[in-house]
């Protein structure tokens, strides 16, 4: 809408001297400016949201919109979430095969007699996991599920294999492997929307059309990794190292990639729609045939880029290098 506005797409309104009037509310302008400038959706309360969710939707800054929802759903669940469990609870929980621990911190519990019911034999119990090394090793789904949401700290899953004989989809939605190695583990159609993977070291992970809506992945080591038909909306990979990451085919709409090193990454057919670069490094990377479309690109070095058949319309590129 602003550039329509300013590109003479749309008639304007112009006070004597020659200032652009809009007949909006300016009191989150600001809010809409800093989002054009960074991506970033300022923390307000809910009514808040509401005003400038109306203000979006009136600049048809779809990308907004969406991110204030996720604020909020994130807000809804962790309201939802701040009920206590007690241990006679956690136990009925596990026993009953319909319940999953979605976003549960049991960090400092006491849970070394629960390890039983789970059917499993665990070395440390004192909140650090150790599954290293294990190249054959199969366990059913819903207790790999439910050991995982209960022991989300500290994990150790170097060279795990988490996909079942049968192939199923696993479900580790929410679950928290912040600090964890994750080196060579295979999460190949794994649902982990809004799984948070902050400074984990997963060089050379697979996640093949995994579901990483909304994953935190700040700063973590995914240096070789496959992602490829991965879906990367609205996920936070800011000061990640994706060198040598595979994202063909991927879904990153409005993701987060700010200062994040994509050295030979590979973006052919991705969609980056509306998706913040400011700051990354794409040194040799591969965007033949991706979608650019309101990207931000602003100051970002396109020189050595493969850009062939992409998509920029509406891209911010004021400052890029090509």
């Amino acid at each position: 809408m602003l550039a329509a506005m300013f590109r003479g797409r749309l008639t304007v309104s112009e006070d004597p001297k020659g200032y652009v009037f809009i007949d909006r509310d300016g009191k989150h302008f600001r809010h809409i400016l800093n989002w054009l400038r960074d991506g970033v959706v300022p923390t307000l309360t809910d009514a808040g949201y509401s005003e400038l969710t109306r203000e979006a939707e009136y600049y048809q800054l779809l990308g907004l919109v969406e991110g204030i929802n996720s604020v909020l759903n994130k807000r809804k669940e962790g309201d939802e979430l701040d009920a206590e469990l007690t241990r006679a609870d956690i136990i009925k929980c596990i026993q009953y095969n319909k319940v999953k621990f979605r976003g549960i911190n049991f960090s400092g519990l006491d849970l070394s007699k629960l390890a039983s019911l789970l059917g499993l034999k665990l070395s440390n119990l004192e909140g650090f996991l150790l599954l290293s090394y294990v190249y054959s090793w199969q366990i059913c789904l819903s207790e790999l599920s439910q050991l995982i949401h209960l022991f989300c700290w500290n994990l150790f899953l170097e060279k795990v294999l988490l996909m079942s004989i049968d192939d199923c989809d696993l479900d580790l939605s929410y679950v928290d492997f912040s600090y964890a190695s994750l080196q060579n583990v295979i999460f190949s159609r794994a649902n982990l929307h809004c799984a948070k993977f902050q400074d984990v070291d997963a060089e050379g992970s697979i996640f093949h059309n995994a579901n990483l809506r909304e994953c935190e992945f700040t700063g973590a080591n995914l240096q070789g990794a496959l992602l490829a038909g991965a879906n990367l909306q609205s996920a936070n990979l800011q000061d990640a190292c994706l060198v040598d990451c595979s994202f063909r085919g991927a879904n990153l709409r409005s993701a987060h990639l700010q200062t994040a090193d994509l050295t030979n990454a590979n973006f052919e057919g991705a969609n980056l729609e509306g998706a913040n670069l400011k700051g990354a490094k794409l040194n040799n990377a591969n965007l033949k045939g991706a979608n650019l479309q309101r990207a931000y690109l602003r100051h970002v070095n396109l020189q050595n880029t493969h850009l062939e058949d992409a998509k920029l319309d509406g891209a911010n590129l004021l400052g890029a290098i090509r």
